[in-house]
């Protein structure tokens, strides 16, 4: 007998990822693919938009045909992404002008600084509910508009499109016959009025971007068309677009107010749903799109960090300390404590609450006695510290956890949940299905195509593998983040050397 299946498209910032789920959310299906990315400059990061195209493409073939010769009926497709990396492509030919540039690049910063020392701040983070960054996409788009040869007139000419990852997909998925993309994604640009929930004409004028390029906004649930049948070997419907971390926080069933996940990939994404109402943030905190649904928008609160399992990658890839990401855990526990050694990981500058682009990485606190398992669960704590801030920062915007639901590579680590629950004092919970981001995918696909009938529905098939209690006692919870602040601050302290 036949089974229904989702097809769920995981455009992650080091590999794609595709899973079939049935009804229930068990897989039936997962490929999974990494691409390279590339570094041509101190704080730059980009990726070739034609790899990425490709590894897409191979993990979604690879498991659709698993799938469906497991007897599995896929009815259309999901696809999350990650978000703000922008990319530029001709109309006609769909080629890419130049690479991505991904959202961890930092090339923008003396832009961003020009239009804070302008005034313009609060015009974005009024209309848009972001900050000044480098991180998101507007400068970035403006970049390569200005630095790109010719690119500035061919958009005034109507010869280019512009999109972030999910919508370059969606335009080759449907042979360029569709250039959309959903509220999620475009409310991560700067260049999108979150309350009146269209392109803002003034954040446009501002970043000097002509309208003509940008796609259409779509509900992160809606019919975006059909894929091109040569591309999967069938036509399939393409039913939702999300962002990876709106995607994340649908598959936690962040559905009601206060309620909040924490993802652990390459960074670390912190999203507390804040229902019908935009909560401003006093603590540089993001107001951002958790949802849009039969045309109804949901918000969230919303911290990034930049570095969480990028700086386990470091240790292994950089500084050959580990030879997998699974060693952390054994060395991390072989020590009574981190014996005063903190990682501040800012290599590509500081996200929330801190935003400050400049900041560089530093490890303090070493002594002869030293070694790798201190830097181990330096870089392990370091991930718990940075979510305490940004809970820390919620909870003064009147938005408290009491609870923390955590998905992503990272949470299969025991002793870095325990620890997180000790330092942001409430309990954290790891789900069965670790896979949130693609599942929240395929459950937004679902919920378009009818396989279910409302988010609720899906509250049921949701399942805890996992609760960590907060086990450490105040004094000593508040002597290490003592610490840990002392440390930021001599970064942010630091000036950035030259030469």
């Amino acid at each position: 007998m036949t089974q229904p299946g989702l097809l769920a498209i995981d455009q992650g910032t080091t590999s794609s990822r595709a899973m079939v789920f049935d009804r229930r959310g068990g897989v039936l299906a997962l490929a999974q693919q990494e691409y390279p990315q590339s570094y041509p400059r101190s704080g730059w990061v980009e990726q070739d938009p034609e790899a990425l195209w490709q590894s897409v493409v191979s993990v979604a073939r690879q498991a659709l045909a698993e799938a469906e010769a497991g007897g599995a009926r896929v009815l259309g497709l999901g696809i999350s992404n990650q978000r703000e990396t922008t990319l530029l492509w001709d109309r006609h030919s769909g080629r890419p002008v130049h690479n991505a540039i991904v959202w961890q690049d930092r090339r923008t910063a003396e832009h961003c600084r020009e239009l804070a020392a302008a005034g313009a701040g609060e015009l974005v983070r009024e209309r848009s509910g972001l900050l000044l960054d480098p991180y998101f996409s507007a400068t970035k788009l403006a970049w390569l508009l200005d630095e790109v040869p010719g690119a500035r007139a061919r958009a005034q000419r109507g010869e280019l499109l512009f999109g972030t990852v999910d919508s370059f997909l969606l335009w080759r998925l449907t042979g360029g016959r569709v250039h959309g993309t959903d509220a999620t994604n475009a409310s991560r640009t700067s260049l999108f009025n979150i309350h009146r929930q269209q392109w803002d004409e003034d954040l446009l004028k501002l970043f000097r971007i002509p309208s003509d390029i940008l796609p259409q906004v779509f509900d992160t649930t809606h019919d975006y068309g059909h894929t091109d049948p040569e591309i999967l070997g069938r036509s399939l419907p393409i039913l939702a677009l999300v962002g990876d971390q709106q995607a994340a926080a649908f598959g936690q069933c962040c559905f009601q107010p206060g309620s909040l996940k924490s993802t652990y990939g390459t960074g670390c994404f912190a999203l507390m749903n804040t229902g019908a109402r935009p909560v401003s943030s006093s603590h540089r905190l993001l107001t951002t799109v958790a949802s849009r649904i039969k045309g109804r928008v949901s918000y969230a609160l919303e911290g990034s960090i930049f570095m969480a399992g990028a700086t386990v990658k470091w240790l292994r890839d950089r500084l050959g300390v580990i030879d997998s990401a699974a060693e952390t855990e054994a060395l991390a526990r072989s020590l009574e404590d981190n014996g005063g050694v903190y990682l501040v990981p800012a290599f590509a500058g500081l996200g929330a609450p801190w935003w400050d682009p400049e900041a560089r990485g530093a490890l303090l606190g070493l002594t002869q006695d030293s070694g790798p398992a201190h830097l181990a669960r330096a870089a392990l704590e370091s991930v718990a510290y940075q979510t305490m801030d940004l809970l820390d920062a919620m909870a003064e915007d009147g938005m408290s956890a009491k609870t923390l639901r955590v998905d992503g590579g990272m949470v299969a680590n025991p002793w870095l949940l325990q620890f997180l629950a000790d330092m942001v004092d409430c309990p954290v919970e790891r789900p069965r299905i670790s896979e949130t981001t693609a599942l929240g995918a395929a459950w937004l696909a679902g919920l378009q195509c009818g396989l279910y009938s409302e988010p609720a529905e899906l509250e049921a098939l949701w399942h805890c593998d996992a609760r960590f209690e907060p086990a450490v006692r105040a004094p000593l919870r508040q002597q290490r983040r003592r610490q840990w602040h002392e440390a930021v601050q001599r970064v942010l302290s630091a000036q950035p050397s030259s030469g």
